[in-house]
């Protein structure tokens, strides 16, 4: 548990952590790299390219922000460019592999509990831009497509992952399950 006092929504995700050795000049600097009115909802650290930094889960957006003293990079992967994610786990660490616009970005020696539940958040949540994205597709007058049997055993297979790893309230389970249950 990391308490760092910036800002609440940063604080909440902070907390979740169980360490942020390494990421806490990150977390100070959050908030100077956020757009007006985005909302931190996971942090995890992790490697990327040739420094250590942290994984930043916007309402947004997917933010790598690295602060050193000699030098500082921030990389964002807006939802809307991203086209899959992949999670590799070690015994103590994994790999995040982020696919965005043809390019291949992975960050590297994520702690394996933040880092899968990162990657299982960031799936449900580029599930729903596609679901919403499928469901503006169809024409004016002709009726939308019906969701296949599996997208919806996945959607509530990612869910169920999301409340085991703590990603999510029991609350925001319940309302996001009867979501998906009401889109049959």
């Amino acid at each position: 548990m990391v308490d760092v006092n910036v800002r609440p929504d940063i604080d909440a995700a902070a907390a979740k952590l169980k360490s942020a050795v390494g990421s806490k000049r990150e977390i100070q600097k959050l908030p100077e790299v956020l757009w007006e009115g985005e909302t931190v909802e996971m942090l995890a650290p992790g490697l990327y390219g040739k420094g250590n930094g942290l994984v930043v889960m916007t309402d947004q957006r997917l933010v790598f922000l690295k602060h050193g003293v000699m030098s500082q990079q921030v990389e964002d992967f807006p939802y809307g460019r991203i086209s899959s994610v992949q999670w590799t786990g070690g015994m103590l660490m994994g790999t995040l592999a982020v696919f965005s616009s043809g390019n291949k970005a992975e960050i590297k020696q994520m702690p394996k509990d933040a880092g899968k539940a990162l990657a299982d958040a960031l799936r449900a949540r580029l599930a729903g831009g596609a679901a919403v994205a499928q469901a503006a597709a169809p024409a004016p007058g002709a009726p939308a497509p019906a969701p296949a049997g599996g997208d919806i055993a996945s959607r509530l297979a990612t869910l169920d992952q999301l409340r085991a790893a703590g990603a999510i309230t029991d609350e925001e389970y319940r309302d996001r399950r009867e979501k998906i249950l009401d889109s049959l």
